[in-house]
This record gives C-alpha cells, structure tokens and sequence, in this order.
C-alpha cells in the first residue's frame, strides 16, 4: 500500500481537470466521504486510506475471505453515462464492475481487470439509459499473501459516450497510444509549444491554451511505420454517428484512417479522407456498428521523412446515423428457428418431393425427441420416402445482408447411418440460387445426440444458409434431425453462446456455477460429467448444450433405493416481480426415482430449515430417452435459493440428471411442461408429421 500511497500525487491533477465537468450521481473522489457507497457486509471490507485520496482491498485485511464487493448508493440515470475509474491492482488480484438492476436476481458484469501496474490506470465503462433504478458493485478480489492489493482512487459519472473526448482532461478519456519505439500520438497544444512549429491551435477552444492529438514524421526513424490511438473498448451494443475534427497537412506522405477492433484483434476499415491536405480543422462524420465490444482506431502512417502531421480533436457520437444511405440496424433473429410454429422463413426446393420434414415424437425410450423441450418439433430429412434409391434435399434459409460477421448456431442430430459423407453439409448461397462456399460439413459424430454447431461467416454481397443433406444409396442412409437455428450478429468467439453465458444461466461448461451440495446422512452427490454415464440403459448418452459438453448428475449405482442427492444455486436476492425457471432435466432407466424442485426461503420464521423448503415442481419415473424441458412460475420476495433434489429408485437404472438452468423475469411465456407432477409416461414410438 505505500507504493499506492507515493503513486497518488500523480493523478490529484484529475481531480482538479474535472471539478468543471458535470458530475452525475455515483462520482465520488474518496477525499472527505464515500460518497455513500458502502462495503457488502457478507464480505471483506474496502479501507479508506488514512490519509483520505483512495479506498482499497488490501489481502492483509481480509482475513480468510476471498473478495470484498463496494456498493454505491441506488442510482437513477436515465440518459446514457460514461463512467470512469481510476484504479490500480498491485501483486496479483484482479477488479470487476457489475451492474444490478432494481428487482433483478442477478448483476450484469460491466468490465473487468487482471492488469496490474505500479501506476493508476483508467477503466472507461458505458451505462446505458434505464428506466429503472440500480446499483454499481466493485468487486476486488486480491489473491491472498503480503502486497496483494486493488485501489480505486475515484469514480467519475459524466453525462454522454466513453469514445467521446476533446482530450482537454490529462486522462484523455481513456484514449491510449499504442507504443512504437518510432512513431506516436502525442497531446498538442498548450502555451509550451515550440513557436517555430506549424502544429494548429487546438479546435475546442480555438486557441493555444487547449489540447488534441497529433502524430508527427519529425519523430519518424523508419517509414512506413504505424501509430495507432485506440478508444476505451465500447463495452454494451452501440450504434450510430461518429463525429471528430481532423487537420492535416503534406497527405502525399501519410497515410491516414479509421478502423475498428474486436475483441480477437480483428480490424475493419470505415474510412479513409477524401482531402489530401486541410488548411483548417475539418469536420468528418462517420456511420459506426458496435453490436459486441470494440476499439476505434485512428490510424496514421508514414512512407516521406516530410510526411507532415495529422491531428484530431473533439470526437463526439450521436445514436442516429449521419448518413441516410446507411442501412438500418439489421436484426438477424429473422433466421431463427425451432420449428415449434412451422419453418419460420426456411423453405425447401420442391423438386423430387419433400426430404425435409416437420416432425415431433411423443416422449418415450426409443426415439430421440427435438432438442427444444424435447417434444416439440424439428426438420427430419428422408421420412417418408426410405424406398427411394436416393435424393437431396435442400434447405433454404432467408437471405442476409451482406458485409455483417454472421455467428450462426444450430443443433443436429444423426440416426442408423452407414457413412457419413454428404449426410449434412452447410453451403452459402447468394440471392441468385448460385452456391458460393461450402462452410461445414458434418464429420465423425455420436449418433441419436444433439450436437451443437457454431460456424462465423461474413460475404460482402447478400446471401442465405442452405442446409443440404445427400443420399446416394438408401441403404447406407439414415435419418438426419435439425433444430433451434439461431443466427447473431458478431464473431461467435465473442457473442453470448453456450461458452459465455449471460447472467442467471448455467450450462456447467465452465464448472458448478458457484452452486452447492448439501450433506448429509443417506444422501448422495451430484456429480459433473461430460459424455455418457457408466451403467446401461439409463442417463442420457450427451449434455443438452453441445452435446458433448457437460451436465450434472446422480450415479445410481453409487447409491441405495431412497438415497438422495441435493443441488443448491447461489443466493438470490429475491424481487417484486413474477420470476421464470428453466432447466432441461434427464429422466430415462426402468428403476427411475424423483425429481424434484425446491424453494428455500432465507427467513427466520422457521427454525428447522426444512420447513422453509417448499415444493415447486416433481416429477417421477421414468419419463423418455430425450432431455425434456421444464418451465416454473415462482414469487419470492426474499433472499432465496432453488434445490435441485433427485431421490435414487429401485434399481441402478436410475441416473438423473440436468443441464442448461436459466432464471429470467417471469412469467414464463410458453406453457411448456406447466404439470407440476408426473408420473410414469407410457412408451410411444410414434412419429407425427
């Protein structure tokens, strides 16, 4: 801490930049006060510093607790914000930013950190617009030993986006050079300039006195070498009208432009000036498109050793586009499908007959229901015409507009194949019917599980998804299943899926969840497995997520009759408001026992914890071969949690087991499996068209 104590003279100059600056609710220097955020009692303490300047989590003063977590006072921002953090880890630990809404179960990570550093860092975080009220939360987390520690010097709110900046504070908000041992972005202006230079006064206040960014090829040893000045990383979706002023003089020896990165590093170019040289400040506007985290670049090279300079101020974003031939936000839900209602906007070639066909199968033990609630309906290619010697069939999906990265998801499934080749290959199309790529084919997989697919693609014309699928000879042939379509706008690597689930969702791809066993006498565990469970004839052969991802279970034959095993979530905070569970749940062996749904409420109304547990939901026996899905209503106004509790039946043919639990804001919208009790289900083979 005495590191962070001599490092606090280097930014009180902040302080003293932004006492002009309109300050939102939620700011606060940590000077005289906390400004009313507070430390969550059921964690370790944030300190103030004794000398006022800062408030920390040091490792020393937590004793056996693993993080402490700051909460502000209840804010109410109704236009967009930009918050700013200075801040510094020092050792090893790492900060975290959450949001949470009022009447919400869960908090909506913001921002992250594991950097650290012997100096104050800026963090730039976005708050968008609500109508209701929330809270702030820092949560630091230094790893345990002597010097660990995480620091937060200030929180400031201001009204407006973090891309915005007339470089007039010394933070530049948030703005960073990417250093080059050659060439850089320096802060112009200010009444210590050399006279002798041509650099312009600044454009905000139009004299000496103010700053903006410069790269200069006086500084430049070698040439065609690049600078690059990158903004905060936007950090929620964001589109619309990227303002800035720009000078530039000698443009034959310079190369200047606008980009932006992704979270993979990825650049795309928006635009390139159209004036070689600017005798005065010229304004340029610029359409922008941030449906995922982004960095904008302001790119300069140069290849002349009289390549001259290039200078930007006052960038500034507007939510409308600039430009009216700019398309509109494109929402690619128009691709999704799960084939509940029909085959949404999916259409098949009619030539040869019908290979694609909505089906759904009644639950039982024999066949393989949909992937959805597992007895909904999907696409099954070669039903009704097994006699055929062979076919193809083509399924078209609607056309997408062009030069957007496309993430697309989907489930499929195979039955009773001899070769796999050509059983379901995913081709890109344009809006002529011309085939333009071949982007995945199926290759050796488990047969009768729903596998998950992602494949990100992106062509500069308009095109559309065809799912083909080939049979030569029937006999080598088999069934090939469809299913849950969804299509989002980004890279799959960096958009919510299955390996980034959203708050108040698991999948336990990344581990239990934070969730809890409870022991005790005559009880067994949940275990968590990837893949098929050991006995025969009971659990399901693959998770519901991937299908070669994970899911918790009970092994049966770990256990006696009666024997059971229970699950806890987190805590939640409970809400006024209806709340939604959803899960799918795994129930297929002849000795199958129960499961069931519990809600425990935290109060201290009852003093046996049993009594404050409350069945919301059961289900027993075995009840089909398929994942099923299942829907509940509950209200509860007070902190709880939700037990997941599977009794073990009369023989070793009983493994339970769940996956892809989901807490939303109620009511659930579909009816789902509404029956809150069941028992035995009889067996059907049967499938309707």
């Amino acid at each position: 801490m005495f590191a962070l104590h001599l490092l606090t003279l280097l930014v009180i100059t902040l302080v003293k930049a932004q006492q002009q600056q309109l300050l939102l609710p939620g700011s606060c220097s940590f000077e005289f006060s906390t400004c009313g955020y507070t430390s969550d009692p059921k964690y370790a303490t944030w300190t103030v510093n004794e000398e006022g300047r800062f408030i920390a989590a040091d490792a020393a003063l937590m004793d056996s607790k693993d993080k402490a977590v700051l909460l502000s006072p209840e804010l109410e921002l109704l236009d967009w914000s930009c918050l700013r953090m200075v801040y510094q880890i020092t050792g090893k630990g790492s900060l975290q930013l959450h949001l949470r809404p009022d009447g919400e179960n869960f908090d909506y990570t913001l921002w992250t950190s594991e950097k650290t550093s012997d100096s104050w860092l800026i963090a730039s975080v976005d708050l968008r617009n609500m109508t209701k009220p929330y809270q702030l939360l820092m949560e630091g987390r230094p790893s345990k030993g002597a010097g660990n520690s995480v620091a937060i010097f200030e929180i400031h709110i201001v009204p407006g986006y973090c891309i915005e900046c007339d470089f007039e504070e010394h933070h530049l908000c948030g703005y960073n050079n990417q250093w080059n041992p050659n060439v850089n972005w320096y802060v112009g202006g200010s009444l210590a300039r050399d006279p002798q230079s041509d650099l312009p006064d600044d454009h905000t206040m139009n004299n000496e006195r103010g700053h903006y960014m410069y790269v200069d090829s006086v500084y430049a040893k070698k040439f065609q070498e690049v600078a690059k000045l990158l903004s905060p990383m936007t950090t929620t979706p964001m589109s619309g009208c990227l303002s800035f002023y720009y000078k530039r003089n000698q443009a034959q020896g310079n190369y200047f432009s606008l980009l932006t990165k992704d979270e993979l590093g990825h650049y795309e170019e928006l635009w390139r000036p159209d004036a070689y040289a600017t005798p005065n400040w010229k304004l340029e506007q610029v359409d922008i498109k941030a449906p995922h985290p982004l960095e904008v670049v302001f790119e300069v090279a140069f290849n002349s050793p009289r390549g001259g300079y290039v200078a930007i101020d006052d960038i500034s974003f507007s939510p409308e586009f600039c430009h009216l031939e700019t398309e509109p936000n494109f929402d690619p839900s128009v691709a999704d499908c799960d084939f509940e209602e029909g085959f949404c906007e999916y259409h098949q070639e009619r030539i040869g007959g019908s290979v694609w066909n909505r089906v759904s199968v009644k639950p039982n033990v024999y066949r393989v229901g949909d992937h959805t609630t597992g007895t909904g309906s999907f696409l099954l290619a070669n039903t009704r015409f097994t006699s055929r010697p062979g076919y193809v069939g083509r399924l078209h999906g609607p056309v997408l507009p062009g030069n957007f990265k496309y993430c697309l998801r989907f489930h499929y499934a195979l039955h009773g194949f001899m070769k796999i080749d050509n059983a379901l290959a995913l081709y890109i199309y344009d809006d002529n019917n011309v085939a333009q790529e071949k982007i995945w084919t199926v290759s050796a997989t488990s047969r009768d599980v729903w596998t998950e697919v992602d494949i990100t693609f992106q062509k500069p014309m308009p095109t559309k998804m065809v799912f083909v699928t080939i049979c030569r000879n029937f006999w080598d042939c088999g069934l090939v299943s469809l299913d849950d379509i969804t299509v989002t706008i980004g890279d799959c690597r960096v958009t919510a899926g299955p390996l980034r689930p959203p708050p108040g969702q698991c999948n336990f791809e990344q581990g239990d969840c934070g969730y809890t066993q409870e022991k005790r006498q005559h009880r067994g565990g949940w275990l968590r497995i990837r893949g098929q469970t050991p006995t025969s004839y009971t659990g399901p052969k693959g998770d519901h997520t991937l299908g070669v991802g994970h899911y918790m279970y009970i092994e049966a034959s770990h256990m006696l009759p009666g024997h059971s095993a229970r699950l806890l979530t987190t805590e939640l905070r409970g809400t006024n408001s209806p709340q939604c569970l959803l899960f799918s749940y795994h129930m297929y062996g002849s000795g199958t026992g129960v499961l069931s749904v519990f809600l425990r409420r935290h109060d201290n109304r009852h003093r046996d914890i049993r009594h404050r547990d409350s069945l919301l939901w059961r289900r027993q026996g075995e009840q089909s071969i398929s994942w099923m899905r299942a829907m509940i209503d509950y209200e509860c106004y007070t902190k709880h949690q939700i037990i997941f509790e599977a009794v073990r039946g009369s023989s070793i043919r009983s493994d339970i087991a769940i996956d892809d639990i989901v807490f939303k804001r109620g009511p659930c919208k579909d009816p789902g499996d509404s029956i809150p009790y069941s028992g035995f289900s009889e067996n059907f083979n049967e499938i309707e068209y």
